[in-house]
């Protein structure tokens, strides 16, 4: 579980309409047994976790490349509230800035939180 502590990226793969995969490097933090994802409202992978949320994540470990943590869970929130603070956190542990910089005019940030099901691990 300290790979959530790190700074390595997540792959999360979430369901298509037509079933089949898609996949996204995204940011996470692990909070009070759930897993954290932040991603602007209408993006595939947000029209896909409100749709179908069974999800599943891969996170490599940034210091052993065949090291790596898999997460299979539903996502069980959605909410906006908090979203632009926490996409700053996010900002604060993977680049070192106060405010996330790649915000587009007119975006709402989302927070999603993935229940786990199950952890693989190796390595």
């Amino acid at each position: 579980m300290d790979l959530f502590e790190k700074k390595g990226f997540a792959h999360l793969a979430t369901i298509m309409p037509d079933g089949g995969p898609q996949v996204t490097p995204v940011w996470v933090e692990f909070e009070s047994g759930s897993v954290l994802v932040n991603s602007a409202k209408g993006r595939q992978k947000d029209v896909n976790m409100r749709e179908r949320p069974k999800v599943a994540l891969s996170i490599q470990d940034p210091d052993n490349p065949y090291r790596y943590l898999e997460v299979r869970g539903t996502v069980v929130g959605i909410t906006e509230e908090g979203g632009d603070a926490h996409i700053d956190r996010l900002a604060k542990k993977y680049l070192g800035v106060e405010t996330y910089p790649y915000r587009r005019e007119g975006e709402v940030r989302v927070i999603y939180r993935i229940l786990p099901d199950k952890f693989s691990t190796y390595g």
